[in-house]
């Protein structure tokens, strides 16, 4: 589902060949417009580098920030700083085709880009997949969690398991005997 929202679009007819610089807020407003509740209180800049050239644009995209998380291990909040860069092929052709993800085939009669899905894809791909909070990395916080998370683990459980010995199998010894 492709997101266009106000104020992200770039207007690329009539420009001249070369890069071009814009800048964008990513703030609580705009990630709800995508219902994407992981972050609360994000606070990102985006950067969009365009460069135009006579049959293509090359766009540099990148956010830097910060958003509200909750701790995976002590579901402690803090504030995660993340950042994340990628870059997109545009080329002119007779239908709009995004099924690419290094280029967008836009129609040859477009004007303009919305850019917000794409810093919006970029700043959810910045969250890391296990959120640790700084001061559990150091091991200043979160010892009783990451203790019993270590006696949970299933390495863990295998050992115990491998040490209680079923009676019923001792049975089945006794008859080889």
């Amino acid at each position: 589902m492709q997101h266009e929202i106000k104020g992200f679009e770039i207007e690329f007819a009539g420009l001249k060949e070369g890069m071009h610089q814009y800048q964008f807020e990513l703030g609580p407003t705009f990630f709800a417009e995508f219902d994407y509740g992981d972050f609360q209180e994000p606070l990102f800049q985006a950067e969009v580098q365009m460069e135009k050239k006579s049959r293509s644009l090359e766009f540099q995209f990148k956010v830097k920030g910060d958003a509200l998380v909750y701790c995976d291990i002590t579901t402690d909040p803090f504030r995660l700083p993340m950042e994340q860069q990628t870059q997109l092929q545009v080329k002119f052709g007779a239908s709009f085709d995004d099924t690419d993800e290094a280029i967008l085939w836009l129609p040859e009669a477009a004007h303009r880009l919305n850019v917000a899905q794409y810093l919006y894809e970029l700043a959810v791909l910045a969250r890391p997949l296990k959120v640790v909070h700084p001061e559990v990395a150091k091991g200043k916080r979160g010892q009783e969690a990451l203790q019993k998370l270590q006696e949970l683990s299933p390495e863990n459980r295998a050992e115990q398991k491998e040490d209680e010995i079923d009676p019923r199998w001792d049975k089945l010894k006794d008859l080889l005997n």
